[in-house]
Order: structure tokens, then C-alpha cells, then sequence
């Protein structure tokens, strides 16, 4: 029963577009379970970068399935957009692609609401990317949202948007001064949409299984990371869905006796996107020098990322609430050059040490890091790819990581390219 999902086991950002894209060597089909178009995987093939927001990585290889589940909220100009772009770079989308009937629609007005609502935090802002993703998932949740089979039942899709314009257009008119949507302007455009995504639409759910039983080598992609995740993450500085590995249950129709095995996609250093507490934050100039090498700037946003030490508290955390069986390590050459690394090994709060990831906001964002300090190496990592040929060092970072998180570490990026990786172990 082959079936892995790969998970960022941080808050975002790990390198999950690029292990995912070599893990479709061997397998059969990849389907993503969560988010919408506010992730951003690049993949960089013989010097061609590739960014995907919405459609698997996996789709940048010939004849491989990739499905969008029921757990993803579209929207449907970004997902058209996506396909044109990867067509006119000679990318073979319509023969691959299969979406959801199941998944949820962001609507015009969750994009304004995104956006307003964000203005009026002020300070305490989010920091979403303003794309419709959150207010999507609370229609979602309330009930009242709108789905890709809606966009081929007018009568439905005509009650939903009335029922659900009433609500809006009295918040965007009374609360943010803003002029209101009319059934009509939204009916229309989505009916255009409908008939260019028509093809790509299917009961994914039955898909997927029968490949599983089939004894297909089936991938599951999640977006964003663990610590992002809207239940186990820093909350409420999280996305608005289930990023962590069982959420590829819910968010594909899979039950959790199909899955085998979990991959976490880690990387060497640590990095955040927006606000929320980030213990291991380097501010100096060590931290931006991390950005700059490792082109920390978001792949949808462009937004400059913040960039601190691993740390290991979180790491243990998301190791056990994925159920971890191996590790993806990305962007190690990124520390070549340091004389010194640190890693996190516990928080200290109010004079206390803890060695758990906490769940009090105020105890997380009051933390201060433990760190241990690790020797650095000089030599090059870039493009490895024997773990023997590694530095010394390197190599025992390496090994630091299995054994704090007594998982093994299956595959080790050493550059953006596709072949710039050493594969200790096989995942399929």
C-alpha cells in the first residue's frame, strides 16, 4: 500500500514543491489536500523555474496524475491563470490534471473581505497573503460556501449566491463603505469559469482510492507547514486549514489505514512568513545573510522571510503530530560558510525550561531559545550528492537531527536544482 504523504514540518516554506517533484519519479499520481493559492512551490528544472500556487509540482512530469482534492480552495481565474502559464512553457496539463467536485470556491467577495479585514487589525494583522483563502474556509465551515458541482447547477449556484449576498453586501456597504456584489456579475463570470476548468472536473475521492488499491505509488501534497496548521499550529498566527498529515484523510477521502508513510520536509535553518512568535529569529546579520543566499522571499507574495536557527521544540512537536517516518532535509548548502551554528534544544519562559512545544500564546511568544552550539564547515555542499563526499561537519548536523527527533533523514537537498540532492532511502 504505497501511499506517502509529504508534509513542511515547520511553519512554511521548507522545499516541499522540489522533494515532492523528485519523489514523481516513481510514483503514479499526486494529489494536494489543503490550501489554495497562497502557496508557492518552485521547482527549478536545467535552470527553468517554475513557481505552482495551486497544481501538484508533480505536473512538470510526463504522465503522471495530479489532483486537486476536496480539501483545496480554488479560485478559479488564479487556477486558469496557473494552467496558461505552465502551457506556454510546453507543460502538459489537460491530459493530467483532474480536480475536485468537492473542493470549495473562492468568491470576488472573500477577496475583499481578506483584504479589509486585514487593514483593520492594524498591528494585529495576520499577516494572510489577502488571496480569499481564510474567508473561503469560514463559508466552508458555516455552511454556506460554494463548490466546484455548484458552478454546473445554475438553480443552486443562483440560491447560494443570494442567500450568501444579503450577509456580505450589508457588511461591505455598513462596515467597510464599500459597494456590494450583485448575483448576476458573479453567476456570469462563474459560468464562464465552469466551462473552462469542465474538463478537468471529477469525483477525485474514487480516483484516488481505486489507484491505492490498484497498488499505485500514490503521493499526498500538503501546503504551508505544521506550525502554520489551524489546529496544531501558533494560533491564531495560522492558515486556515488542516496542513499536518491527517489532513490528507479529509481533504482527499483517503482513511488513515491507506497512508504508509510520512515524510517531513525540513530545513536546515528555520523560517517564517508574516507575524506570529518566531523563538529562533536571528536579527542580525547572520539572519539576513541567510535570506539572501537561501532567497528567502516568499514564491506568491514576494514578501522577505524571517530567518532564525532550527529549532528543535517545534520540530519534535510536528514529528510526533504527523506520525513522521522519515525526513526530507533541504537547503543545507545555505549553512556552508558559518563558523558556528546553533540549534534549539528547549524554550526558557519565566525562568523555566521547556522542552514542549506550548500551546499558551503568551508562553510561546515570551520565550527565549536554549541553544547548543554546533561547528560549522567551510567546504561547499552545493550540488552533492553522496552523503560520503559531505564535510565532516555537515555530516554530523546530519546526524544531530536524527537522533534529537529519532527519526531517520531519507533524502538531503544541496541546491534549487531537481538532481542537486543525495537519496539515502527510498520512499516508494
Amino acid at each position: 500500500m504505497p501511499a506517502v504523504v509529504v508534509i513542511g514540518a515547520q511553519w512554511g516554506d521548507e522545499g516541499k514543491g522540489k522533494i515532492v517533484d523528485v519523489l514523481m519519479e516513481k510514483a503514479d499520481v499526486v494529489a494536494r489536500y489543503q490550501g489554495g493559492h497562497n502557496a508557492g512551490h518552485t521547482v527549478v528544472i536545467r535552470d527553468e523555474k517554475y513557481v505552482l500556487h495551486l497544481i501538484p509540482s508533480g505536473i512538470l512530469h510526463k504522465d503522471k496524475v495530479c489532483i486537486i482534492g476536496n480539501g483545496v480552495v480554488i479560485e478559479p481565474a488564479a487556477l486558469i491563470e496557473e494552467v496558461k502559464g505552465l502551457q506556454e512553457k510546453g507543460v502538459e496539463v489537460n491530459k493530467n490534471l483532474i480536480i475536485s467536485k468537492g473542493a470549495h470556491l473562492i468568491m470576488p467577495y472573500h477577496i475583499v473581505i481578506d483584504n479589509e479585514h486585514e487593514k483593520a487589525m492594524g498591528s494585529k494583522k495576520i499577516g494572510t497573503t489577502g488571496r480569499g483563502i481564510g474567508p473561503a474556509y469560514v463559508d466552508k465551515m458555516a455552511r454556506t460556501g460554494i463548490r466546484i458541482a455548484d458552478l454546473y447547477d445554475p438553480k443552486t449556484l443562483r440560491e447560494k449566491l443570494e442567500a450568501n449576498l444579503v450577509e456580505i453586501n450589508y457588511m461591505l456597504e455598513n462596515r467597510y463603505r464599500m459597494k456590494g456584489f450583485t448575483v448576476e456579475e458573479i453567476s456570469n463570470r462563474y459560468r464562464e469559469y465552469a466551462e473552462e476548468i469542465s474538463h478537468y472536473v471529477a469525483d477525485t475521492d474514487i480516483i484516488i482510492n481505486d489507484m491505492i488499491s490498484e497498488n499505485k505509488n500514490v503521493l499526498f501534497e500538503g501546503a504551508q507547514g505544521t506550525l502554520l496548521d489551524i489546529d496544531h499550529g501558533t494560533y491564531p498566527y495560522v492558515t486556515s486549514s488542516n496542513a499536518v498529515a491527517g489532513g490528507a484523510c479529509t481533504g482527499l477521502g483517503v482513511g488513515p489505514t491507506k497512508i504508509s508513510r510520512v515524510l517531513g520536509v525540513v530545513k536546515a535553518y528555520t523560517t517564517r512568513v508574516g507575524g506570529g512568535p518566531f523563538p529562533t529569529e536571528i536579527k542580525d546579520a547572520i539572519g539576513e545573510g541567510l535570506r539572501q543566499r537561501g532567497g528567502e522571499f516568499g514564491a506568491t507574495t514576494g514578501r522577505p522571510r524571517r530567518c532564525g536557527w532550527l529549532d528543535f521544540v517545534g520540530l519534535r512537536y510536528a514529528s510526533r503530530v504527523n506520525g513522521m517516518t522519515g525526513i526530507a532535509l533541504t537547503k543545507l548548502d545555505i549553512l556552508d560558510g558559518l563558523d558556528k551554528i546553533r540549534v534549539c534544544t528547549a524554550y526558557k519562559y519565566n525562568g523555566s525550561i521547556h522542552y514542549e512545544f506550548p500551546k499558551e500564546f503568551s508562553l510561546l511568544e515570551g520565550s527565549e531559545p536554549v541553544y547548543e552550539e554546533i561547528e560549522g564547515w567551510k567546504e561547499s555542499t552545493t550540488g552533492i550528492r553522496e552523503f560520503k563526499r559531505l564535510p565532516e561537519n555537515a555530516k554530523q548536523y546530519v546526524r544531530k537531527i536524527e537522533d534529537t527527533l529519532e527519526v531517520l533523514v531519507d533524502i538531503i537537498s544541496t541546491g534549487q536544482r531537481r538532481d542537486e540532492l543525495i537519496i539515502l532511502r527510498q520512499e516508494f
